[in-house]
């Protein structure tokens, strides 16, 4: 599901995505529900209706289509003109393949054989470019995306860092004003920044590669875990008013995913789980799903002709990860 900040019914997710899609983080797989009907208080403007039973994952730089449903997409004519990208290694198209890093991004993104392409492909628009494969013209050029995200990058900026070199949350947003500075076109900016769509999803590295890694990183003793998600949704807030002060109005928010399922942390577990998923991890990942829906609603007041939508991933993840073979 979802959902608008934590109270609004699908059908009432506001306002017109239409220019700009930025996307932050980690993974994302979803069931959308019902396409609200084309008003100016609807999703509609992103270009395609969305069947009951259509599925997304939120992989590199796009939401991916599950090709079982692919027959009910209907897609229309493009209206979205520009896709930003932020996140980790599952949004990474490239980045940390100019970094001095063991976490590379050196794999096409997943979903790219699907027959009707990714989410990018359906609003009319191409593969979306890592940020430093761009040379300055090309950065000069930019007219339908950019992609910052790098593996390991995570919320806190210390995050990843034992990896090797990448780009943080905050760091990533110090580019993307770097384009807006320099890149953007200045003339009706602050318009099209207005209408584009920010698509946030990090935090899990802040988990897999900090506080769960006692023997690297004190975190875990410094603070319990409320604590700690607290700490990171403070972050998290800040980066996205930063965003909003550029100009960003229009952002999707995902939740967690259960990483206690990930096989690396399966197998790393020790003890070896009972279980197929290591609970205690997804306990952890639960305290700030918990939390995420009161820092967008807090976001939603006080950020003047913002909209915000959060992503439900978490239970379908979950349930995907405990049965497989379902899916």
């Amino acid at each position: 599901m979802i959902s608008q900040g934590s109270q609004l019914s699908k059908k009432s997710i506001p306002s017109a995505f239409s220019s700009f899609l930025c996307t932050f983080g980690e993974t994302y797989d979803e069931r959308l529900l019902d396409s609200p009907a084309k008003s100016e208080n609807s999703l509609a403007p992103l270009c395609f209706s969305i069947g009951r039973k259509v599925k997304f994952s939120h992989t590199s730089f796009f939401l991916r289509k599950d090709r079982r449903y692919e027959n009910e997409i209907v897609r229309h004519s493009p209206c979205t003109s520009f896709i930003c990208v932020r996140g980790d290694s599952l949004i990474d198209s490239g980045n940390n393949n100019f970094l001095q890093t063991i976490a590379v991004a050196n794999y096409k993104p997943y979903g790219i054989d699907f027959s009707l392409g990714s989410t990018a492909e359906s609003l009319g628009l191409p593969y979306v470019p890592a940020y430093l494969s761009l040379s300055n013209d090309e950065k000069s050029k930019l007219t339908t995306g950019v992609n910052y995200a790098s593996g390991s990058a995570g919320i806190l900026p210390e995050t990843g860092t034992a990896l090797g070199k990448k780009l943080g949350f905050h760091e990533q947003i110090n580019r993307f004003m770097s384009t807006v500075a320099n890149d953007l076109p200045k003339s009706g900016v602050d318009q099209y920044l207005s209408k584009s769509i920010f698509v946030i999803s990090v935090g899990s590295n802040d988990y897999i590669n900090i506080y769960i890694q006692p023997g690297t990183y004190n975190s875990s003793s410094i603070y319990n875990p409320r604590q700690y998600a607290i700490l990171l949704l403070s972050r998290l807030e800040q980066g996205l008013r930063r965003l909003y002060s550029i100009g960003a109005r229009k952002f999707v928010v995902f939740e967690l995913g259960p990483l206690g399922c990930l096989p690396a942390v399966v197998n790393s577990a020790n003890p070896k789980p009972i279980t197929p998923c290591v609970e205690a991890v997804n306990k952890l990942v639960i305290i700030f799903n918990t939390k995420l829906p009161g820092t967008i609603l807090k976001l939603r007041i006080e950020l003047k002709t913002s909209t915000f939508v959060r992503g439900n991933i978490y239970q379908s993840s979950y349930v995907t990860s405990l049965r497989p073979s379902t899916f």
